[in-house]
C-alpha cells in the first residue's frame, strides 16, 4: 500500500517543475554488469529516489535519505533476484549478471530541491558464436573455383560479413529474430589472399580466418580441379606412348631372336647334308 501511494504521489509531483532528460541508450553483453548513473555526486538530505522498470513502471528501488531507506524490490517473475546493487551515496543502480530478460526501460526520478527524471533504454546482446566456414560441394561456378559458406546459428541483432584483407566483400544482417545466417564465397584454388568471416553486433565481434589449403580439397562427387584434370590425361598419354614403344622393342627383340635361330638351323642342316655326301 505504501509503495502504491508513493508511485501515485510521484506521478502528481512530477507535473510541476520537473527536469527531464532524453532517453539514454545503454548497450551491454549478456552476463556482464551495468551501472545506471543518477548523475549526482551525493544524495541530498531531503532527496527521495525511485527506480522503476518496464512499461508497467514496476518499482525496483526506493531511497529516502532522510528516513535512511535504501531498498530494492524484485518484480513478480523474479528476474531481478540478487541482481540489484545500490550505491547509497549517489543512488546509482547496478544490475549484475544481466540477461536479455533485463532489457527495457529504466526510469529514475529524484524528488528534492528540484525534480529530476531520467530514462535509460537498456539493450542486452547475447554472446557471439564463432563463425563456421565449410566447403560447399553443391555449388561451384567453375572447376577453378572453390565454393565456401560461412554460417552461424541462433543469432539476432548481428551482421555476418566476408572480408578480403580489410576490404568488405559481402554482408548480411538480422535484427529481432533468432535465426541462422549463412554467407557464400568463391575463391580460386591458388588464391594467396587473406580472407576472413566476421560476425559483429554494436558491442563486439568474432572472426574466423579462412585456410584455403585446408578447406579447398576436391569434393567426393565433384571430381578434381581443372589443374588435375589437365595433368592426369597428359600423364596417362605419356605413359601410353612409353608402353607402346616398349612393346614394339620387345616384339622386335623376339622377332630378331627367332630369325637368328632359323639361320642357325639352316646352317647346321647344310653342314649335315655335306657330311653325308
Amino acid at each position: 500500500m505504501f509503495i502504491l501511494f508513493s508511485l501515485c504521489w510521484w506521478s502528481l509531483t512530477g507535473v510541476f517543475g520537473a527536469e527531464t532528460n532524453k532517453i539514454q541508450s545503454v548497450l551491454v553483453m549478456d552476463g556482464d554488469s551495468v551501472t545506471l548513473q543518477t548523475g549526482v555526486t551525493e544524495i541530498q538530505y531531503d532527496d527521495d529516489i525511485l527506480w522503476t522498470f518496464g512499461a508497467e513502471k514496476s518499482l525496483i528501488v526506493k531511497i529516502s535519505n532522510e528516513k535512511q531507506i535504501f531498498s530494492t524490490f524484485d518484480v513478480p517473475d523474479g528476474r531481478f533476484r540478487d541482481r540489484l546493487k545500490l550505491e547509497n551515496q549517489t543512488g546509482s543502480l547496478t544490475i549484475t549478471n544481466i540477461t536479455t530478460q533485463h532489457a527495457g526501460e529504466y526510469k529514475l526520478e529524484i524528488n528534492g530541491a528540484k525534480l529530476t527524471s531520467k530514462t535509460f533504454s537498456v539493450s542486452v546482446y547475447a554472446l557471439l558464436p564463432t563463425p563456421n566456414i565449410t566447403r560447399d560441394c553443391s555449388s561451384s561456378s567453375s572447376q577453378q573455383n572453390c565454393s565456401l559458406v560461412c554460417s552461424v546459428v541462433n543469432v539476432s541483432h548481428v551482421t555476418l560479413s566476408w572480408y578480403k584483407g580489410n576490404s568488405l566483400l559481402s554482408s548480411i544482417s538480422v535484427s529481432d529474430l533468432s535465426i541462422s545466417l549463412s554467407l557464400p564465397l568463391e575463391v580460386e584454388y591458388q588464391d594467396k589472399n587473406s580472407y576472413s568471416c566476421v560476425i559483429n553486433n554494436p558491442i563486439r565481434n568474432q572472426t574466423t580466418h579462412l585456410n584455403i589449403t585446408l578447406l579447398c580439397q576436391p569434393c567426393p562427387d565433384q571430381g578434381l580441379p581443372l589443374f588435375y584434370i589437365v595433368l592426369i590425361p597428359s600423364a596417362a598419354g605419356s605413359l601410353l606412348i612409353v608402353s607402346v614403344v616398349i612393346c614394339c622393342i620387345c616384339r622386335k627383340c623376339r622377332k630378331t631372336g627367332q630369325e637368328n635361330k632359323l639361320r642357325e638351323y639352316l646352317s647346321l642342316r647344310h653342314i649335315l647334308i655335306q657330311v653325308s655326301f
